[in-house]
């Protein structure tokens, strides 16, 4: 769905995430956000009566539900998906994305964990919850690939944990070096947390 499909509202949180994940919550404006979502900029304050914090917690929420309905996605262009396949999917969302146009963009959620987890409680609070909005059909798709249920939320952590640093040196490197190397390394690890005990 492009960006002129959606309605004002959401057309603006979609666009709030976008910036973020450029830019970072601080150097994101509510101008900004209007001209990207090409948006009145008197509608800001009648959809986000809170201001700015509003508009980036919903940003936030949204990024997590993105990337937890995407989990989904992912299994299902697999053939016989396995921890590891589902990893390498999740993984290759983002070196698809900078070696198609840069290294310009990251991940929302972690942009505004950075720039709000001490200064905003509200923030923070969104952001564990877009975080937990992730890991949770990611612990459910390993238990349903056969982890047991007590380490598939173990393994999906360390899953987006190991995702969300990678893709933090990619961007700093200017390479996806650190994601291919997570998305190898890990391959062992959590396919042997699938197989049965002998």
């Amino acid at each position: 769905m492009t960006v002129t499909e959606r309605g004002p509202r959401e057309r603006m949180v979609f666009s709030a995430a976008q910036l973020i994940r450029r830019d970072g919550v601080a150097s994101t404006g509510m101008r900004e956000v209007a001209v990207h979502a090409e948006a009145p900029r008197g509608s800001l304050q009648h959809y986000f009566p809170g201001g700015k914090e509003q508009l980036v917690n919903e940003a936030v929420g949204w990024a997590g539900r993105y990337a937890g309905n995407r989990v989904a996605r992912f299994l299902a262009a697999l053939p016989e998906p396995t921890p590891s396949t589902l990893f390498a999917e999740m993984v290759r969302q983002w070196t698809d994305e900078y070696e198609a146009v840069g290294f310009a963009g990251g991940c929302p959620v972690a942009a505004a964990t950075v720039d709000c987890a001490e200064s905003t409680v509200s923030t923070r609070e969104a952001a564990a919850a877009a975080f937990a909005t992730w890991t949770e059909p990611v612990a459910q798709a390993l238990a349903d690939m056969g982890v047991p249920e007590e380490r598939a939320g173990a393994l999906a952590t360390l899953m987006i944990s190991a995702l969300e640093g990678a893709i933090l040196m990619a961007r700093a490197e200017r390479d996806v070096r650190a994601l291919t190397t997570v998305a190898r390394e890990l391959a062992p690890l959590l396919d042997a947390a699938a197989r049965p005990a002998d």
